[in-house]
Formats: C-alpha cells, sequence, structure tokens
C-alpha cells in the first residue's frame, strides 16, 4: 500500500522531530486559496480533494430517500423535536413527552433543525448524515494533508469513503455518524496541538470528545486515554504544562457534556420525560449501565438480554470478533493492511526525538483503531457491526501515514518488503471477504488477487524503478486496496435499509445481523414493502410479515384505514395511542403526526408508566387507544410483551376493555376512561 509522492510533499525521516506543512510562502488570496490550495501544493492537489469530496457526497447522497423513515425510533424522535422544544431538549420520543430514546440527544439535534426547516421527511432526516460523513473525508484529510502532504491524504479519505460501514452509517439516522465527525475533529484538534502546544487545540479536543459524548456516551470516552497519553507523549510544551493542558481539555470535556447532563438531573422527574433505558428514571443509570460498562461486561438491567459469556446473544467475543461473518464486511477490509503499516511506520521513526511528528501520528490514529477494536472485541454486553464506522478515519489515516512513511524509505529492502505485504494483505483479506458473498460479482475476487500478488512482486523489486512504472506500481496499489470495499460500498448505498440494525452489502448477501449468528435482513436486507405513503412520507418503513405492527427492531407502518381511525379527533388526546415498545410505536406516530406513548420504552423493559400511573392516565382520557402486538407482536412479561410493567398494563386491558380489529390490528378504545 502507498502514494505517489510529489516533489513538493515534506519527506519523513525516521529521525525528523519538525516535520511541517509544506511551505506556503505568499499567502493567496482566499477565493484562489480555496481553489487552488495552498503555494506548494501540486495542481493536481485540490481538483483530487474535490473530487474525492464530490464522489462522497454522491455516494452517501444518491437515492437517500429509498430507505424512507431509516430508523423509525429515531425518526420519530426527531418528529417529536421539531413539534416541542422540551422534547427537543431532552431527545424525547415523542411530543407529549413521556419517555426519552435511550441516547443522549445531540444527533437528534441536527437532524431536527433540519426537519424544522424543510419539514420530517427522509431527506431531511437522512441529508444531515450524509453531510456529516462528507464532513469525516474532508476533516481527515485536512488533518493527514498538514504532516504527510496531498497524496497521503487523499488516500486516507478515500478509505474512509470507501468504507462499507461508512457507506451505511453515513446513509443512515443512527447517532454512530456525529459521533464519528466529533471525534475526527478531536483528533485534528490534538494534530493542531501537537505542532506548537497552544492550549485552545487541547482544549477544544477535550470539547470535541465532550460533545461525542451528547451523540453516543461512553463510547466517545474511549478514546479519551489514546488522546491524553499521546499529547503527554509528544506535546511540544515542558511536561509540567502538558499535564495542566491536559487538565484544562479535561474541565472542556466535562464542561461540554455535564450542561446537559447537570441541566437533565436538574430537572424534578415530574416535569421531563422518563429517561429512557434506565430502570429508576435516572440519567446516571442510562450512562453507566445500559450504555456503559454493561456493554463490556453484558450485565445491561434492561437489555433484551446480552451474552454474559463468551459465545452468547451478541456473538463470541475475542479478537477475532473484528474479522468474523457478523462484522469483518463492516470495516475490516484494510485493517490487516493498517496493521503491517502502523508496525512498520513506528519502526522506521521509532528513533526519533520526543516530538516527532510521524511517530506521534502513528501513535494517535494506531492507538484509535486499537483500543476502539479491543472494546468491541471483548465487549460481551449489546453490540451491532455498524458500530464498526467508529473504525473507518483511524484505519484510513494509518493506510495514508504509515504508507507514507515506507515510501520515504523505500530505497531499503525491508520497506519495500512492508509495502508489498501490505498490498498482499489488502488483497488477500479483500478476496477471503469477497468469497463469504461467492455468487455476487464472483469475477471480482480473482482479479484483486491476482492484481496484488504482481503489485506485491513488483513493489519488491522495484529498487530503481522511476517514472510511469513507480506511477503504474502506485494506482495499482490503491485500486487492489480500494477495490473491494469500494464495491461493497456502492452495494451498500444502493440497497434500502430500515430497522434498528442495518447491514452493509448488496441486497441479498447482507452481513451483520442482532446477535451472533443471527444475520440481518434475510434476502432484502431488513426492508419490507411500504404500506401508504411514498418513501419521505407518512405510513412509510418497514411492515410486520403479517401485519400492519413492527417489532423489537422493526417499525409499525398501519394501512391507511388503520391510520385514519388513529388520527381521528387526534387533538382531544395527549397520546393518540399507547403500544408496547418504542419501534411499535414508532411507525403509528410517523403516519399519524400525532404522540404515541411507547409503553416501556424502546425494548418494552423500562418500568414506566406503573399499572397505576397507566390507569390514571386513562382516567384523565389522556389516551385513545392501546394497540395490541407491541415488542415482537404480544403480550406477557419478559419475553415478546417487554417488561413485567408492560406486562400488567396489557394485562390489565386485556380484561378490562373489548379489542376490535382495525386495518389487520388488534385496538382497544380507552377513551371511555376506566369502566366503573
Amino acid at each position: 500500500m502507498m502514494t505517489a509522492m510529489s516533489t513538493h510533499t515534506l519527506p519523513i525521516a525516521a529521525d525528523d522531530s519538525t516535520a511541517r506543512p509544506v511551505p506556503r510562502g505568499a499567502e493567496p488570496g482566499w477565493v484562489r486559496r480555496l481553489v487552488r490550495g495552498p503555494e506548494g501544493d501540486p495542481r493536481w492537489a485540490r481538483p483530487a480533494l474535490f473530487g474525492l469530496l464530490g464522489v462522497t457526497a454522491l455516494l452517501y447522497l444518491w437515492g437517500l430517500g429509498a430507505s424512507g423513515w431509516a430508523n423509525s425510533y429515531y425518526s420519530a424522535a426527531v418528529q417529536a423535536a421539531t413539534k416541542s422544544w422540551k422534547a427537543f431538549f431532552f431527545g424525547s420520543f415523542d411530543a407529549s413527552n413521556f419517555v426519552t430514546v435511550d441516547k443522549a440527544p445531540a444527533s437528534i439535534w441536527v437532524m431536527a433543525l433540519f426537519a424544522r426547516v424543510f419539514g420530517v421527511n427522509a431527506w431531511s432526516i437522512l441529508v444531515p448524515q450524509a453531510l456529516e460523513g462528507v464532513a469525516v473525508v474532508a476533516v481527515l484529510s485536512a488533518t493527514v494533508r498538514r504532516w504527510f502532504g496531498p497524496g497521503p491524504a487523499l488516500l486516507a479519505g478515500a478509505v474512509v469513503a470507501f468504507t462499507p460501514a461508512a457507506a451505511l452509517i453515513f446513509r443512515f439516522n443512527n447517532p454512530d455518524a456525529l459521533l464519528v465527525l466529533l471525534l475526527t475533529i478531536g483528533a485534528y484538534a490534538l494534530t493542531r496541538a501537537l505542532e506548537k502546544g497552544q492550549t485552545s487545540w487541547v482544549v477544544l479536543t477535550g470539547s470535541m470528545l465532550g460533545f461525542g459524548f451528547l451523540a453516543k456516551m461512553l463510547q466517545a470516552l474511549v478514546l479519551v486515554p489514546v488522546f491524553g497519553l499521546v499529547y503527554l507523549a509528544a506535546g511540544p510544551p515542558r511536561l509540567g504544562r502538558r499535564f495542566l493542558q491536559l487538565v484544562a481539555a479535561l474541565g472542556a470535556l466535562l464542561a461540554s457534556a455535564g450542561w446537559w447532563i447537570l441541566a437533565v438531573q436538574l430537572t424534578p422527574a415530574h416535569a421531563r420525560p422518563y429517561i429512557g433505558g434506565s430502570q429508576n428514571n435516572s440519567l446516571w443509570n442510562l450512562i453507566f449501565g445500559y450504555n456503559g460498562f454493561g456493554r463490556l461486561t453484558g450485565n445491561e438491567a434492561g437489555s433484551v438480554g446480552g451474552a454474559g459469556n463468551a459465545s452468547g446473544q451478541w456473538g463470541p467475543t475475542g479478537w477475532s470478533r473484528m474479522f468474523n461473518s457478523q462484522f469483518g464486511s463492516q470495516a475490516s477490509w484494510l485493517i490487516p493492511t493498517a496493521l503491517i503499516l502502523l508496525v512498520g511506520g513506528l519502526a522506521v521513526t521509532w528513533r526519533g526525538r520526543r516530538t516527532n511528528r510521524a511517530r506521534a501520528a502513528l501513535m494517535l490514529w494506531g492507538g484509535w483503531l486499537l483500543v476502539t477494536a479491543a472494546v468491541f472485541s471483548l465487549g460481551q454486553g449489546i453490540i451491532h457491526p455498524y458500530y464498526s464506522v467508529a473504525l473507518a478515519p483511524a484505519i484510513g489515516a494509518v493506510v495514508g501515514i504509515g504508507s507514507a512513511s515506507l515510501w520515504r524509505h523505500r530505497s531499503h529492502l525491508l520497506a519495500r518488503m512492508g509495502l508489498a505485504a501490505a498490498v498482499a494483505a489488502a488483497s488477500g483479506w479483500s478476496f477471503v471477504l469477497l468469497n463469504r458473498s461467492a455468487s455476487w460479482l464472483p469475477w471480482l475476487r480473482p482479479i484483486v488477487l491476482f492484481a496484488g500478488i504482481i503489485t506485491a512482486i513488483g513493489l519488491v523489486l522495484s529498487t530503481n524503478a522511476r517514472g510511469r512504472i513507480l506511477a503504474g506500481l502506485t494506482a495499482t496499489a490503491v485500486v487492489v486496496a480500494l477495490a473491494g470495499p469500494g464495491a461493497y460500498a456502492v452495494a451498500t448505498a444502493a440497497t434500502p435499509h430500515t430497522g434498528a440494525i442495518p447491514s452493509v452489502g448488496p441486497a441479498g448477501f447482507a452481513r451483520g445481523g442482532f446477535g451472533g449468528g443471527r444475520p440481518g435482513g434475510g434476502p432484502t436486507n431488513g426492508v419490507r414493502p411500504s404500506t401508504g405513503g411514498g418513501p419521505t412520507g407518512p405510513g412509510t418503513g418497514a411492515t410486520g410479515a403479517a401485519g400492519p405492527g413492527g417489532g423489537l427492531l422493526t417499525g409499525s407502518a398501519p394501512s391507511a384505514t388503520l391510520t385514519a381511525t388513529l388520527e381521528h379527533d387526534a387533538s382531544s388526546y395527549t397520546w393518540v395511542a399507547a403500544t408496547v415498545g418504542a419501534n411499535q410505536a414508532a411507525g403509528y406516530q410517523l403516519a399519524t403526526d400525532g404522540a404515541v406513548m411507547a409503553i416501556g420504552g424502546f425494548n418494552g423493559t423500562d418500568p414506566t408508566p406503573t399499572l397505576a400511573q397507566f390507569q390514571n392516565y386513562v382516567g384523565e382520557g389522556r389516551i385513545h387507544w392501546f394497540i395490541a402486538g407491541g415488542r415482537g407482536g404480544g403480550f406477557g412479561g419478559g419475553g415478546a410483551g417487554g417488561g413485567s410493567t408492560a406486562s400488567e398494563i396489557s394485562s390489565w386491558i386485556i380484561s378490562t376493555f373489548t379489542p376490535q380489529t382495525v386495518g389487520g390490528a388488534t385496538l382497544y378504545d380507552l377513551s371511555g376512561g376506566v369502566p366503573q
């Protein structure tokens, strides 16, 4: 794996502790600089960057509306946030503020602001995600370019753009997209801090991690030790000042995340929605339990059931997890290549001074890759394959930086062998991953493998290669590395996705899934026909296999008849309807544009409302309908019908009210209040 290094690119030597951006000379006007780039850049650099960003935008935006509401759970929360600023602030699932989503609300804030301007539809919800993906590519490229020039920067950005998990998540409305963007900006800020040791950049790094917490809670903090140790080891100031700067960064992290935590905790429980995902209406329980250490240990109260062992509901744990049948196709295509280049890059920079920038960059991005992969590999709690998108920026940066470092030393046999091994690993592992979908593009596998072997041999023998031969080897190496993941990324983008757990790959070959060994989506990758409304209108989303009801991971899609029934006299009620589980509620809420109570929150296992509270709501005439079939399609506790509280409410309704069937759904009319 390697990149073309122009004569304008600053070389990176093993003992270079002052690697810096190319000299800029006289600063041109901002328009000229935007179009042509800094003085000293080759003419191809800025057009190539614009081309990469344009291709990325096309990949992430083309046909985006085909996924409809995508994850209807978060789409329903966006809808609620456009109707109520209180719902916006707390991240409520419904506009009547019964329960929040089970994450911090930052990603909802971004989508809701778009939806308030452009209306609630698939495009206003999903376009922000795509733009966040383009921004990740741009920020990563800018970060790598500062020290290593435009070639490695473009390679790093291209690796991210064509990672299948990126093509999936940056076209979807899960919070991972915003998390990855904020972490990448944090790495850029740390890179700037490593240049001159300015406190402002160190503080910005902490702030980005804090805001990342507001996107996906403790996952953002996985990188805190990596960022801190890299700056402590390679920051320019004296040790005492570096330590104080990191204390300031920690304060910025706590402030940027803590203001929202403090506001929620200081709001009386009766004045805010229930904290979804918690078992005691406490944000601390959500942070450190369901979304925290429970993800590592598997002890997640209120979850649908973690593993708690080496091979349980969430699949086998261990160092091979990122490469197995569920996770491998997501982001692992270039992990072997990145690991080879990381070792090689550290080897040629290890003797440098403490502030050696090339080594510091490899420590930063390599630490990101290794620590995040270790957490994902060993965690026994809830984990989904698409989480792998968090590895994409680190893989891209290590590939770009590592290849540049070895390329600088290609006159040495060991460096050429390292580059050859990186290319061979890329082609070999792509062959393995493509072979898991053997009937899809069967011609691609042998071409990638053969070209990789020939290119690797050519690199080893290219002692005196110059000109077109060297350029040809470079271009072939890049194509070999990106062909497999690029094809899979395009196929992923061409396949609509709905439900809570989307999967990469072409339709019919989706990888990933819910738990260990259960592929996600089946032959249609989780997308089921829509009933009523177009891909951007009400009623869109996954329909149940035998009716309008959704399940734990798929939203409901009511028929026109059922929607009309729910909408009738809806303004007279706080909640148009109630049902067990948030995904069941989401489709009804999006279809009717009215608040639907998700009993038990996302999983149906949150102990809210209690039976007495629900009876009180019914007695006050605040709920019109109860819709049966929530949380997987049935009543009862602990299993498909949710938790014990949901089971008590369901049993009381069955024994108290008369069922009726409308549009394939079983309804109970609660508008008359509690019978005397």
